[in-house]
């Protein structure tokens, strides 16, 4: 058991959060992803759910053989084929942990299982005693608990604590609870469940009607000692609890909480910039602790009480977050070192190979600017993955606009065949006809459903970012892109999302043979 003023943070980016429309991520983005978790000091990864598909077990089973200090978790339906499949994934892992789940409302119980109360009893704790025969380490989830009649969550969770649970999850699936509400129900369980004392109590948050971070701070208060939640809040619909600001705010209301977690808050904006890119998810000007007016000050009154002292609008600093300056940091002549040294500082710790790569791209950029700041560093070193998962790389484009007329492009992209593929297109502006060329190279089929610009930093020759989502066979894929030339990063964010496409259907196609090869 931890010690009570101790909150365990349970990362679930790279399994629920994933299962946000368009943020599907290959292995190579998970493991960054899971990375990034680890040097923030998560407790638990949630890595995947091995079952799903023999994608999801190889991220699950890489995650648990190259991530070290936290937890490795993998999710399981209450079925022998789930729980084997977790345990064979998380076999390299140096501490695992086997989450089971199954539904418990009366809403799920009669309409998606079709099963009584005693069978659902049943399940979950034969479920529970083939992971707790595994391993020590095991969460039990009763999902939509929040909707579930208390009386059947209470002998359930009763049930799953004798059978060897140590974890047991109360998951508000569908966001449906309120603050007080949801603080009544844990204060019911603890009250009545016996042995939950020697267990930890956690919650698992939706954010449907904007209460997720309200509802697990509200359960902690009441005695729950683990958070779920994800970077930014992605996740199923409206997303999850957000990692950031259930942190933030038991940092810097701690007095209150009195409880204490093991990030380092100073991670929290470059991984939130992290997963951002990786997913194509922009940050929300307005998101608070990381979104770009968190720290802004627009009226006077603010700005004058600011400037006297920061206390009086800012409840927390900038750094506090790991929220660069963006002051001026590098030119045109600097080297190799300091640009390795000044990464450092931001907190990337690059391989060589992709050094040298991030260098070239330093010394084209400082060639385009005269001014380089931790912004533009940060945006080269996101756009690495997406840079080099290919299979398609812009290589050229040449774009003809005009008032009063249609606008031309031509386009010159490369495969990972390394064959350069030209095409021309023409449509109602540059990006439009831009997006025709590159459809026509790659020949997928897809709709631009969203195009979305920001600044990146400031002045005339700042970069500028764009983020795109694309529509295809019913599935969401999203793309980033980065340049000066904000033409340039439309289409580069747009060949990102067609890479997605491309890789997700290769992959669908894959797992898809297996599955007839093992009929």
């Amino acid at each position: 058991m931890p010690k009570q003023d101790r909150l365990i943070i349970f990362d679930t980016t790279l399994r629920d959060g994933e299962q946000s429309p368009g943020c599907s991520m290959n292995l190579q983005e998970k493991l960054r992803i899971a990375r990034a978790l680890a040097d923030l000091g998560v407790d638990v990864i949630e890595a995947g759910f091995p079952a799903a598909s023999p994608g999801d077990f190889e991220a699950v089973s890489e995650v648990a053989r190259q991530i070290k200090g936290p937890i490795i978790c993998g999710l399981a339906r209450c079925n022998a084929g789930d729980i084997d499949a977790v345990w064979k994934a998380l076999e390299p892992a140096e501490r695992k942990r086997i989450h089971v789940f199954v539904a418990t409302s009366a809403i799920h119980m009669q309409y998606k299982l079709q099963m009584a109360k005693e069978e659902i009893l049943k399940t979950a704790v034969e479920g529970v005693r083939r992971a707790r025969s595994y391993c020590d380490d095991v969460e039990f989830s009763a999902e939509d608990a929040a909707r579930t009649e208390w009386e059947f969550l209470k002998e359930i969770v009763s049930a799953v604590i004798a059978a060897g649970a140590t974890t047991v999850n109360i998951p508000d699936t569908v966001g449906y609870t309120v603050p007080g509400e949801f603080a009544a129900l844990i204060e019911y369980l603890r009250a009545e469940v016996p042995g939950i004392e020697n267990i930890v109590l956690s919650v698992h948050c939706h954010d449907d009607l904007g209460m997720a971070v309200a509802n697990s701070l509200a359960a902690v208060k009441a005695g729950a000692r683990q958070i779920e939640c994800t970077i930014n809040g992605i996740g199923e619909r409206a997303g999850n609890c957000s990692l950031e600001e259930v942190v933030m705010a038991a940092h810097t209301r701690s007095a209150f909480f009195e409880l204490e977690t093991g990030i380092n808050t100073t991670r929290l904006f470059p991984t939130c910039r992290l997963v951002s890119s990786i997913t194509g998810m922009p940050i929300p000007r307005n998101k608070a602790i990381v979104g770009g007016n968190a720290f802004a000050h627009e009226a006077g009154i603010h700005q004058h009480g600011v400037l006297q002292h920061a206390a009086t609008y800012e409840i927390m600093r900038p750094e506090d977050v790991g929220v660069s300056e963006n002051s001026l940091v590098l030119g045109k002549h600097s080297g190799r070192h300091a640009f390795r040294d000044r990464l450092n500082t931001l907190g990337f710790v690059l391989e060589e190979a992709e050094l040298d790569n991030a260098f070239r791209k330093f010394k084209r950029l400082a060639d385009q600017k005269k001014e380089i700041f931790d912004a533009d560093l940060e945006a080269i070193v996101l756009q690495l993955d997406t840079a080099m998962a290919g299979p398609w790389v812009l290589r050229d484009m040449q774009i003809v606009t005009r008032f009063g007329g249609s606008a031309s492009a031509e386009l010159w992209l490369q495969n990972d065949q390394e064959d350069l593929v030209s095409e021309k297109a023409e449509g109602d502006g540059p990006i439009d006809a831009a997006f025709k060329a590159i459809l026509a190279a790659t020949g997928v089929e897809a709709t631009l459903k969203d195009f979305e610009v920001r600044s990146l930093t400031v002045g005339q020759d700042a970069q500028g970012e764009v983020a795109v989502l694309l529509k295809t066979s019913g599935r969401d894929c999203r793309g980033t892109g980065v340049s000066t030339d904000i033409i340039e990063a439309g289409a580069r964010a747009l060949v990102d999302a067609v890479n997605r496409i491309v890789r997700t259907r290769d992959a669908d196609f894959v797992e898809h043979s297996r599955a007839a090869a093992s009929v």
